[in-house]
């Protein structure tokens, strides 16, 4: 019985020096032009097999005061990450299409990129080395 509370030891403490020698980072984003105050904002963090699909590495729901919602990502752990944002006025958690497939809603992604199209995971990506950072995405 010793032996088992040695070793139950041994495993939780080994497990517990692991999680805090790995270096993750908390990234904040936030978008300051939201047009009207109505519904949600919705943060995505995507890695490059993510990035445009329904469901990303994190997401958060923000809520919008005065023209500006904010999220925040914790534990991202070192890679390459772009943020996806989507104001889901409706809050139908999904963006809304015109007839002829134009976006009804407000979306703008890390990095600020105006592509002619959708937004490609290489102009909005960016590194997480451990750091923590600070993004402003524009619509």
């Amino acid at each position: 019985m010793k032996s088992l509370v040695t070793l139950l030891l041994f495993v939780f403490t080994s497990v517990v020096s692991y999680s805090q020698s790995t270096d993750t980072a908390t990234i904040t984003a936030k978008v300051a032009n939201v047009t009207n105050n109505n519904g949600k904002v919705i943060f995505g963090l995507h890695t490059a097999e993510t990035f445009l699909k329904s469901k990303g590495v994190q997401t958060v729901i923000a809520t919008i005061e005065n023209g500006v919602a904010k999220a925040s990502f914790e534990n991202v752990a070192p890679g390459t990450y772009a943020i996806l944002v989507l104001h889901d006025e409706n809050e139908n958690m999904k963006m809304d299409y015109t007839v002829n497939g134009i976006p009804k809603e407000s979306y703008g992604c890390s990095n600020n990129p105006m592509p002619f199209g959708p937004p490609q995971f290489n102009g909005s990506k960016f590194e997480v080395s451990g750091e923590d950072k600070t993004l402003e995405i524009r619509f």
